[in-house]
């Protein structure tokens, strides 16, 4: 492959302008769905992080001087600017990713176009205490300020959804941000850096682009005072002991391995028709994906096979492909995780359908629905971040609810009832930071996103997204 021309360069933007690594080291971009090389990326040393953090430095002054509603005109541009640019967004976004086109200018692109839009809101709707005499003589006043330089790191799964679920709040209030996306999908995020270096003062906004190594300097330089990270447990446990060294804030969003409890009252039809769907989206590479079903046992077996069967028929499939339900895993290594898991399962599990890769060029692996599994197995136990969904049968509410949190992660769970008490009890036992009733997997701009346990501390979204991004100082007149 040395000799094609049609490779994608990709380059940091750093300070306004696009460049290579000062090293010239660069990595290879692949594609995939097809196995193939489609470009490369700089692997940035400590010489591009730190001209990345002191231009955010540099920056920030003007940028955090700038009023709420000069910050909303340009987040509000920059949304214009992505829907503007819809084809040149999705070819950035489905090079790196090899997911559906339609999928994402269907449903992510509007999605990420409504987060900014709602950030450039919020950025005039701060809240804070009425000042007040709380002592004779003296009047206390809190302002929110900017944290300062937020130091991201964004996963493979959503390149260009995770980037402005993280940028669009740290602009908003008033911070200056360099961001790392993952090693293997830097390309829409440098497309996002550089379409809002048009309405942006340089600097503003900074991304480099490289692996692990490069994410550990960005961590550790002494500029950055916050550092939000989208990634794994394991990813998360490091972070935020680097960060301690020099105290700096962490906002963390790390594994999901959602539980649905199903109950006996449910719409099967429905439930079975929306978890078929919503459990593969995305070939099962979210933190939030329905990976573990819960079964009352009453209705355990109709449930397992209209699951089964609707699964089947969610076939994978490349960018182009017509009708595919979802893409190829985001590479070899993610295709042989999944695969290990699926290899692994003990005797006593039995996998109803798929289970198997495709034979075709990429990395595509089948819809694949477990069933016979045991709480302690390790594929409940751990977050599959693939097109794999266990389906396990409860007695009762009290051993829904044990099995459900029996996990270390707690980011998202679901429940279908049509009990309106059941569903509340549901609400509170359920030891996560989200939990969806008769649906599963939305997500809205004006609520929060975020976990507890292993799934990290933090919200994205929302106001209490944009709160994480601001300090508070108590001035008394």
């Amino acid at each position: 492959m040395a000799d094609r021309t049609d490779l994608t360069t990709v380059l940091n933007h750093i300070d306004g302008k696009e460049v290579p690594a000062a090293s010239g080291a660069t990595l290879s971009l692949t594609d995939p769905a097809t196995g193939l090389p489609h470009g490369t990326a700089p692997l940035c040393g400590p010489t591009d992080v730190d001209a990345a953090c002191r231009a955010a430095q540099r920056a920030l002054p003007r940028w955090s001087a700038t009023t709420p509603s000069a910050r909303q005109g340009v987040l509000l541009r920059i949304a214009d600017a992505l829907e503007r640019e819809a084809t040149a967004v999705a070819d950035a976004e489905v090079g790196d990713t090899g997911k559906p086109r339609a999928l994402f200018v269907g449903d992510e692109l509007p999605a990420v176009v409504d987060v900014l839009r709602y950030f450039a809101g919020a950025a005039r709707n701060l809240p804070g205490a009425a000042a007040a005499e709380y002592t004779p003589g003296r009047t206390s006043v809190l302002r929110r300020e900017p944290v300062g330089v937020c130091a991201q790191i964004t996963p493979w799964n959503y390149p260009l959804m995770m980037a402005v679920w993280k940028v669009a709040p740290a602009l908003a209030a008033g911070n200056t941000v360099v961001l790392k996306p993952s090693e293997t999908t830097p390309t829409s995020a440098v497309l996002l850096a550089r379409l809002a270096a048009e309405h942006l003062p340089p600097g503003v906004l900074n991304v480099v682009c490289g692996d692990r190594g490069t994410g550990r300097l960005l961590v550790a330089h002494p500029e950055v005072r916050l550092v939000a990270v989208t990634g794994s447990v394991r990813a998360g446990q490091e972070i935020a002991a680097a960060a301690a060294a020099d105290l700096k804030r962490l906002h963390l969003e790390l594994g999901g391995n959602a539980p649905v409890l199903v109950h006996e009252d449910a719409d099967l039809d429905d439930a079975v028709e929306q978890l078929s769907s919503l459990a593969f989206y995305n070939a099962g590479q979210d933190c939030t994906a329905a990976g573990r079903i819960l079964v009352h046992h009453r209705i355990h077996d109709a449930f397992l096979d209209a699951f089964a069967r609707r699964a089947a028929q969610r076939v994978p499939g490349g960018p182009d492909d017509e009708g595919a339900a979802f893409g190829p895993l985001a590479g070899a290594a993610q295709l042989a995780a999944v695969r290990g898991l699926v290899e692994r399962l003990p005797p006593h599990a039995e996998v109803v359908t798929g289970g198997r890769a495709l034979d075709r060029p990429g990395y595509f692996h089948r819809a694949t629905v477990v069933a016979g599994v045991r709480q302690e197995d390790e594929i409940v136990q751990s977050e599959v971040f693939g097109p794999v969904v266990t389906v396990q049968p409860f007695t009762d509410e009290a051993e829904a609810f044990r099995m459900a949190n029996a996990v270390p992660q707690g980011l998202a769970a679901g429940v279908w009832t049509r009990d309106h008490d059941r569903a509340m009890r549901a609400s509170r036992a359920l030891h996560t930071g989200i939990v969806w009733v008769n649906t599963h997997g939305t997500t809205v701009s004006e609520m929060p996103h975020g976990g507890v346990r292993h799934s990290g501390w933090g919200s994205d979204l929302s106001l209490t997204g944009l709160l994480d991004y601001t300090q508070v100082k108590h001035v008394m007149l």
